[in-house]
């Protein structure tokens, strides 16, 4: 066993190797020095590592993954949201009180709030924003929810239907149900209109928008915690992480989001450059899309645990993450989730891994179709399909631009096997809705045993018990192989040295930069 993962370590290591001289070679490294950037005063420009879509400028659209949070910190603001202090911060809300019988939320806003268009954020704007919210379990809160009431312009009040302890969760981090738009101003734009020309309450303003290039953004001098100091943003889409080093060193741009592998042991040897990694609440896994299927070779559970163990987990991270990834059996959770389940780490077998194949009638291997993937994350998929064709299961990448990756997991369009990286912000309980349930964004099919629990523990206000529940659904999850999990993302991102402050870190599990009010520039 220890043979075979050396060699694959190996092999791995070498092929990006190989890449890393390019890269090295392509960067002029040997220079030593980083050109100057004739950038104006107060601007920061951050290269991004994928396609912007207008979808994500708009909080009612919110997937239930964590990359349009990237620009919902900057167009808007949220009445609770995840701060550096703590993940459920009051924010537009100025205070949040919960009754004793947890059946009734009420919410004071402040009174400096204010859209970028003057309006002041009202009740009003709370309520709409809510009625209007049609993203990912949009339907799990609207049930759950009798009433809203506004008894003044700074007041509302949410009345639940029976006591329900994720409430703030799903509404506060989960989803972008909690993020408020402008009523009036969606009334006389429109949806189409408001995509291209947003309105928020966050601390940048909307200036321009060029598909597939760049968003630019202004700061907003009327922001409640004060005026931003990074007068202008520039998000710039660059897909390509060896470009994107080279726009860094070239001072075209001041952050590079996600550099991995070769291109982030590159940037180590820039002088002026560095990097901020955190291991982020984004959990990346294999998911069996036919698993359901009595026809598919899924159905069979061996099948699931071959690919598993197939899987040479630390040659991957080395390789791609500087080992700096977390290797994790919990393929859906993050460890720093409440009511975070630990397996056992997962094991990395080829012998066993074409035994289990041969048990489930398929000696010789199968052909699997695709492996569809967020092309942003194609280098992980690339040495996945790797190590699953050393053991006979024969499988096609098929990298997908994210924000159609995700459209095309959502419609359950996909078949075969899905590279799953559920990222967005909430607990075991919301990752389990989303991926594990039948019914949920991303879950194409359920087990009985799983989905009944899954309404027991909403309801239950012990927190021991509710664990315990939770505990429960994610061991069952496990013990079925739903899914083949490889690790828990460390994102590498590289910082210029015109920045005094990335955002990198701040809060926890966050893989962006985040509060943008609090970015600095150096002198």
């Amino acid at each position: 066993m220890r043979s075979s993962s050396t060699d694959g370590h190996k092999r791995v290591q070498g092929r990006l190797t190989r890449r890393e001289t390019i890269a090295l070679a392509t960067l002029g490294l040997a220079a030593g020095t980083l050109p100057a950037k004739a950038a104006r005063a107060g601007e920061m420009t951050i290269g991004v590592h994928v396609s912007l879509t207008p979808a994500w400028f708009d909080p009612a659209e919110s997937t239930g993954l964590i990359t349009p949070y990237l620009i919902l910190y900057a167009l808007h603001d949220g009445m609770v949201k995840a701060m550096p202090d703590q993940i459920r911060s009051p924010s537009l809300a100025e205070t949040v009180t919960v009754a004793p019988d947890g059946l009734t939320f009420d919410f004071v806003l402040r009174a400096n709030a204010r859209f970028h268009n003057g309006d002041p954020v009202t009740s009003d704007d709370v309520k709409f924003s809510f009625s209007r919210y049609r993203g990912s379990d949009h339907s799990l809160l609207k049930q759950r929810v009798e009433a809203i009431e506004t008894p003044d312009a700074r007041h509302i009040r949410f009345k639940l239907k029976e006591p329900w302890p994720d409430f703030l969760t799903f509404y506060a981090g989960a989803t972008g149900a909690g993020w408020i738009v402008p009523a009036k101003y969606l009334a006389k734009v429109g949806d189409a209109g408001f995509r291209k020309a947003p309105v928020g309450a966050g601390p940048y303003k909307f200036v321009s928008y060029d598909p597939g290039s760049e968003l630019v953004l202004e700061a907003f001098e009327g922001y409640w915690r004060g005026p931003p100091k990074v007068k202008r943003l520039i998000m710039k889409v660059i897909p390509d992480e060896t470009t994107r080093l080279t726009a860094l060193r070239q001072g075209e741009v001041d952050i590079a989001y996600s550099l991995r592998g070769e291109t982030a042991a590159a940037a180590k040897k820039v002088p002026g450059l560095s990097l901020k990694a955190a291991v982020v609440q984004g959990v990346f896994c294999v998911y069996f899309a036919d698993q359901w299927d009595p026809k598919s070779p899924w159905f069979d559970q061996r099948t699931r645990q071959a690919a598993s163990l197939a899987l040479d987990r630390v040659a991957i991270n080395d390789a791609l993450t500087l080992g700096l990834s977390t290797i994790t059996g919990n393929p859906i959770v993050p460890d720093m989730y409440e009511y975070y389940w630990q397996p056992p780490k997962p094991v990395y077998d080829v012998a066993q891994a074409k035994q289990l194949l041969a048990a489930a009638g398929h000696p010789n291997g199968f052909d699997a179709g695709f492996y569809y993937c967020d092309s942003s994350y194609s280098n992980i998929g690339e040495a996945v399909v790797n190590n699953l064709r050393e053991v006979g299961i024969r499988t096609q990448l098929r990298p997908i631009e994210r924000a159609a990756f995700v459209k095309g997991f959502t419609d359950k369009a996909y078949k075969n096997l899905i590279q799953a990286g559920p990222g967005a912000f909430g607990n075991a309980a919301t990752r389990l809705e989303s991926l594990a349930v039948k019914g949920g964004p991303f879950a194409y099919g359920g087990y009985p045993d799983i989905d009944a629990l899954f309404p027991l523990q909403a309801v239950e206000m012990d927190r021991g018990k509710r664990e315990a529940l939770l505990h429960k659904m994610q061991q069952l999850m496990h013990e079925k192989t739903m899914y083949a999990p490889i690790w828990q993302l460390a994102l590498i991102n590289g910082v210029g040295p015109r920045v005094a402050e990335s955002g990198f870190g701040r809060i926890p599990g966050f893989p962006y930069t985040a509060p943008y009010d609090e970015l600095a520039l150096k002198g």
